[in-house]
């Protein structure tokens, strides 16, 4: 719970700086903006079972593996009763297109909607879900939305751009929320039990795990803490670092060879899809535990722990890696020496 607020400490700061429209300058940009285009992104259906569905833009197949950036990714599961749905995007425009997508496999409601993360493009859809459906999501997902809500639009204004339906979004509260540690059960039926899972800060301290476990095959929704495969980076935006290896860890170590992974932005894959991840963030531990044992500066450790063999041509690797992932690894890992 104390890593929690002090997470949530630094990130009303860090939302709390964007709203200032003089401090702008003084938040690293990525080198184009808007990172990817929601007035662009045309959604495709991806049939992975029978009912089981993931949707993402129809780049994703080609790009993410050239390292271009891809809007969110999403999917939705049939189930006897209705439909369990994953994200609500970034828009209307988006939202609009997942919906005709669900409705060319179904006319049943849609029962549930999960959101992975408090990032607008996760859910900022939430307010055009109809009225009867049960909005689930991590329980500080919830209150830093219902706190924050504004700021975090302009934090997605700021990376996404104007004009991108992202001001007509409008708070609307989860009417379940799934505490640290927790998981939470839906029976589909037809044996499709969607386990719903908080094990804490694996990218932001607001994330949840899909995880649908089937006689026809197990489907992973990881969200932002696995961004996609290779050469993708992980985003380690929230300050923090060890916990979030731990975690990764975790949900990798979890799940089975052969389960079918749908990343937060790119392609379809599976665990050996994912495993980028792994590898990157436990050789930046390695890297800045060294640094830091030597008495190196943040400054000098960003210098020395360049990390080349995992720049395989992401066009966001050094935004992220020099502003947010090398600093945050070494902010906590000289934290926790001192303990």
């Amino acid at each position: 719970m104390k890593t929690q607020k002090n997470i949530l400490g630094f990130a009303f700061v860090v939302l709390l700086f964007l709203c200032n429209t003089a401090m702008y300058a003084q938040f690293p940009m990525p080198d184009h903006v808007p990172i990817w285009d929601a007035n662009k992104v045309v959604l495709k259906l991806n049939k992975i079972s029978e009912n089981v569905y993931s949707v993402a833009p129809e780049t994703a197949e080609t790009e993410t593996t050239k390292g271009i950036a891809q809007a969110t990714s999403a999917g939705f599961i049939v189930g006897d009763k209705g439909v369990l749905l994953i994200e609500t995007m970034l828009c209307k425009r988006l939202y609009d297109q997942l919906y005709k997508l669900i409705r060319s496999v179904t006319d049943k409601p849609i029962v549930y909607a999960i959101n992975t993360s408090d990032h607008g493009d996760h859910c900022f859809g939430n307010y055009l879900l109809p009225k009867e459906t049960i909005v689930i999501q991590n329980q500080f997902c919830k209150d830093n939305l219902s706190k924050n809500y504004d700021n975090i639009k302009q934090f997605m204004i700021m990376l996404f751009g104007k004009g991108r339906g992202i001001e007509e979004s409008v708070y609307r509260p989860a009417d379940i929320t799934i505490s640290i540690n927790e998981t939470m059960k839906v029976d589909m039926g037809k044996g499709n039990i969607v386990e719903i899972i908080n094990v804490g800060t694996a990218q932001s301290p607001a994330d949840l795990f899909v995880y649908l476990k089937s006689a026809m095959g197990n489907v992973l929704w990881a969200g932002n803490p696995f961004i996609a495969e290779s050469p993708t980076i992980p985003w380690l935006f929230d300050g923090y670092f060890l916990e979030p290896v731990n975690n990764l860890n975790k949900i990798y170590n979890m799940i089975g060879d052969k389960d079918v992974v749908v990343p937060g932005h790119g392609r379809v894959t599976n665990k050996a899809g994912i495993k980028y991840t792994i590898d990157y963030v436990e050789a930046l531990k390695t890297n800045v535990e060294a640094a830091v044992k030597n008495g190196l500066t943040l400054e000098q450790t960003k210098t020395s722990v360049t990390m080349k063999e995992f720049d395989k041509g992401y066009e966001l690797f050094n935004w992220l890696h020099f502003n947010f992932n090398v600093p945050n690894a070494y902010k906590d890992i000289k934290e926790n020496g001192k303990k």
